[in-house]
């Protein structure tokens, strides 16, 4: 859910380019659900029909009329379009479509377009067993190949299912995945001990949105949108911030006069701005290996066994190992692998506790200058955050002043003075010591709590990103 944060990497995108421009044309007809190819239904997704359902059995005429189209005529116009413009593009071709249409695939190849997976059939996995939708990714990228003599180097399901990700990285094979929405940058995704980089795809800035309820009613709706979208990103790279913008087309849809004349205003649109990027997803996908490699951090704590988990962060709370434990048997996941992420599920823990545990946590704190700083017995955090603070060196004078202050601290609270020393002078925290021993005992409580995860968070920025 992080992400990269507030602070995206510098995509550096060739020619220091403001902005990566992405087309992809979608090539379905063909490889839709239809009698004819054996399936059970007719297909009801994506089509000029509203709210088509499968019809169990039968064909479709209509249906199958439509799909047709795309192929004998939206495809050509879209060709004839991008060709003529000089603008590379991806295809995402379904690899039973592709062996259908072998003038088509000549023609995507003769233009210099890739051509990436859409997987074996333009069909639903949600309820695809792991193991059938293995096989037809095997079947896929075998068809693939003989279709058009390459095997694939990009992968789109679409109508995916929570384990396809999962096993297209496990094949090893592509150079990306696409089947993900979650940024306008590509992103190293860890499976196992592969790292997959994912390309992530749109289905805002898509033609689908004219086959459905909330979507686009005409060319004008489309074009704003895609303008609108690439004038926010366009001006993001200018400040220095460059995004990518995924276009998605489908030849039965943006291949329709009405809707292609939209197209085509905004690709002259942004043929007139200087530093954009038109680039196939392959090309984005090299490019980012070059640039932003896979790096992996020495401690991954979602990642870690639950012994090395409590050792690595059980002090982090002082002597306090069963934050760490509850944190780590709570739901832990990447965005908890940052000094912020981590602390919020540590200080979670600490907030949920009862009163006498969190009194527990505070009286496990030494006293700053105290007996056990004299003794050399503190922790090695304590020992070295008291230290910056110049406590190690304090004169008679200032010893006195602190044992006396202590001692009635503890007096009147039942509980030392704690307070995140980093960053502070002895004469400020003196300071802060007077002023709070006049506090009532509950709002010293919940100031001391307070300062207990501020040291916390402290530990874990030595420790963390």
């Amino acid at each position: 859910m992080l992400g990269y944060g507030a602070t995206p990497p510098d995509a550096a995108w060739p020619g220091g380019a403001a902005i990566a421009l992405q087309f992809v044309v979608n090539y379905e007809e063909g490889g839709e659900n239809c009698i004819l190819h054996g399936d059970t239904a007719s297909e009801a997704f994506l089509s000029e029909i509203t709210n088509a359902q499968p019809w169990p059995g039968m064909r479709h005429w209509n249906m199958e009329s439509i799909y047709e189209y795309g192929a004998r005529a939206g495809f050509w116009r879209l060709h004839r379009l991008f060709g003529g413009a000089g603008i590379p593009v991806t295809v995402y071709g379904v690899a039973t479509a592709l062996l259908r249409s072998p003038e088509q695939v000549a023609a995507m190849q003769e233009a210099g377009w890739e051509i990436a997976s859409h997987g074996l059939k333009w069909i639903d996995y949600r309820e695809h067993s792991r193991e059938a939708e293995l096989a037809d990714i095997k079947q896929a990228i075998a068809i693939h190949e003989q279709a058009t003599g390459e095997k694939p180097r990009g992968w789109y399901t679409g109508r995916c299912s929570v384990n396809t990700v999962d096993l297209v990285s496990e094949t090893g094979l592509f150079d990306y995945v696409s089947d993900s929405y979650a940024d306008d940058l590509p992103y190293w995704r860890r499976h196992g001990d592969h790292d997959q980089l994912i390309i992530p795809y749109t289905l805002d800035a898509n033609d689908m949105r004219f086959a459905i309820q909330a979507g686009f009613s005409d060319g004008d709706a489309f074009y704003t949108y895609l303008k609108d979208s690439f004038d926010v990103l366009y001006a993001e790279g200018q400040a220095g911030k460059p995004k990518m913008m995924n276009i998605g087309l489908h030849c039965r849809l943006a291949g329709r006069p009405g809707r292609f004349a939209a197209l085509k205003r905004f690709i002259d649109y942004a043929r007139d701005h200087d530093g954009v990027w038109f680039a196939r997803r392959i090309e984005i996908a090299e490019h980012w290996k070059a640039q932003h490699p896979p790096c992996r951090p020495p401690m991954v704590p979602c990642e870690m066994a639950r012994a090395a988990f409590v050792e690595a962060f059980g002090g982090v709370f002082e002597h306090s190992p069963w934050i760490a434990e509850r944190a780590y048997d709570g739901e832990l996941g990447p965005a908890n692998d940052t000094a912020c992420g981590l602390h919020a599920a540590l200080a979670a823990q600490f907030r949920a506790a009862t009163p006498e545990e969190r009194l527990g946590v505070l009286k496990a704190h030494p006293d700053l200058a105290g007996k056990l700083a004299a003794a050399k017995r503190l922790t090695a955090e304590s020992a070295s955050e008291q230290a910056s603070a110049g406590l190690d060196s304090l004169t008679d004078e200032e010893r006195h002043m602190f044992t006396g202050l202590n001692e009635a601290y503890v007096e009147k609270f039942g509980f030392p003075f704690i307070i995140a020393v980093k960053g502070l002078t002895k004469d400020t925290i003196l300071k802060q010591f007077k002023t709070r021993i006049d506090n009532d005992r509950e709002t010293e409580f919940a100031t001391a709590c307070k300062q207990v995860e501020r040291i916390a968070l402290l530990r874990l920025k030595d420790l963390l990103p």
